[in-house]
């Protein structure tokens, strides 16, 4: 396999698909013609049936609702209680993981899965569990190749987003619903919109800015009945008058927001922090500079078009330079899958092995999503973790020769010294864990 076309496999997806090499002369025509049209996945039979966001919000409430009743009765949940809300998270896991392993289109899956992270909502806390899953379908998927303001406005707007940082219920202390109440204001989704999704610390935004923001948002909140997302704005809750936001007023409303957040994406400082989080997840962890200030060039002539800077990320001379990046423990899994030939695997077996090394999935710790830095997965425990599970994952493998999976995975990338240990390994299963330890294949 040409060398190129192997590195744009490995460093813009998840790893070659054993058995597929795809029909193209050019690496970088094959890279450009994933971002062409609209996501595949939402038109794949495997979405068809997920539930939308206000599907998910009506099963999150009809869970507390039966759970409330069984234990009035008396009986233990267990054997009793089978969360609705638990059976779509992990439908919606199993979709989404499934398209990852198979996809043809892997760098635009790479690049849907970047933008959930940069949005990030997490399980851990909000409720949000079948949440994540139609947060992914509806706010970033159609938008990977759209303008990055539509999806910071779809992402903000989503039940998902608005559970997760608590705005759902954030009352403006001057609105009708706050002076009857004496419910106030939470903060977190004005300030993560600023300092995660947008302008970052660049910008030199102050608290007032912070409460001023949060203000803005209130009144953005959920709807099980408001098909699809789940978003309803309720005017009672929203604080009256119009707020300062980095120098520039706006007015009340919902419109307030929207024009805010419109501000916000669209802010000099937003499109450098989008360039260096980019060039850093696709390129190094200490990417060139000149690569960085290329993409927010991109960014600021386009007005915020991802697909033209994805075009731009894929023209960067420093983007060709092989495995200068480690894999997180989610493209591990998926390109040691998508090289093994694994077709479907159970959800439990792949959430399992995300948990045990250390990136359980859609459960991000804290709302900066999973760090892109090679140190934090490399440490001896993660390592470990890693080797016991190209083991277990090798005795499953009941395909291709060692060599023949080798070859396939990593082409011309495969190191003299991995290759004769593949071929001087006592077993077809310690052939195929060397290949899966192997440092080539733990980077992209």
């Amino acid at each position: 396999m040409d060398s190129d076309l192997t590195h744009a496999m490995i460093r813009f997806g998840f790893g070659p698909l054993t058995g597929t090499v795809p029909a193209t002369a050019s690496a970088r025509d094959w890279l450009r013609n994933q971002l062409r049209g609209p996501d595949p996945f939402l038109a794949d039979p495997r979405s068809a049936g997920l539930p939308s966001g206000a599907d998910a919000l009506a099963a999150r409430r009809d869970d507390v609702l039966t759970r409330k009743r069984i234990l009035a009765t008396g009986k233990p949940l267990k054997g009793n209680f089978k969360p609705v809300s638990r059976a779509m998270f992990l439908r919606d896991a199993q979709a989404q993981v499934d398209w990852a392993l198979s996809t043809k289109a892997p760098f635009r899956e790479r690049l849907v899965w970047f933008w959930a992270n940069h949005f990030t909502t997490s399980i851990q806390q909000g409720g949000v569990a079948p949440l994540v899953g139609p947060f992914m379908r509806e706010a970033i998927r159609p938008h990977v190749t759209g303008n990055f303001t539509t999806m910071v406005l779809a992402a903000e707007r989503h039940p998902a987003m608005l559970l997760y940082l608590a705005n759902a219920f954030s009352v403006g202390p001057g609105s009708r619903a706050g002076i009857r109440t004496h419910r106030g204001l939470n903060e977190n989704l004005g300030r993560e919109c600023m300092e995660l999704h947008t302008v970052s610390l660049r910008a030199h935004y102050t608290q007032a800015d912070v409460t001023n923001m949060a203000k803005l948002l209130t009144g953005w909140s959920i709807d099980p009945k408001a098909q699809p997302t789940g978003f309803k704005f309720r005017p009672m809750a929203h604080e009256p008058g119009s707020q300062i936001v980095l120098g520039r007023r706006f007015p009340p409303g919902e419109a307030g927001g929207i024009e805010a957040l419109r501000f916000l994406s669209t802010h000099p400082t937003t499109y450098r922090a989008l360039a260096h989080k980019l060039a850093w997840h696709f390129i190094a962890d200490h990417p060139p500079q000149s690569a960085v200030d290329h993409l927010a060039d991109v960014l600021t002539e386009t007005g915020g078009d991802l697909g033209a800077t994805s075009i731009a990320l894929i023209s960067l001379k420093a983007a060709w330079t092989p495995l200068t990046k480690i894999k997180t423990p989610f493209d591990y899994v998926v390109s040691l899958a998508r090289a093994s030939g694994m077709a479907q695997p159970p959800v439990g077996l792949m959430l399992g092995s995300l948990r045990k090394l250390g990136q359980p999935l859609w459960a991000a710790p804290l709302p900066n999503g999973w760090s892109d830095h090679g140190s934090d997965w490399t440490g001896s425990d993660a390592v470990l973790a890693r080797v016991d599970f190209a083991y277990t994952i090798a005795g499953r493998h009941d395909g291709a020769a060692p060599m023949d999976v080798a070859q396939s995975a990593l082409g011309p990338l495969l190191q003299p010294a991995t290759a004769t240990a593949i071929a001087t390994a006592g077993s077809p299963r310690e052939a195929l864990a060397m290949l899966f330890a192997a440092p080539e294949f733990q980077r992209r």
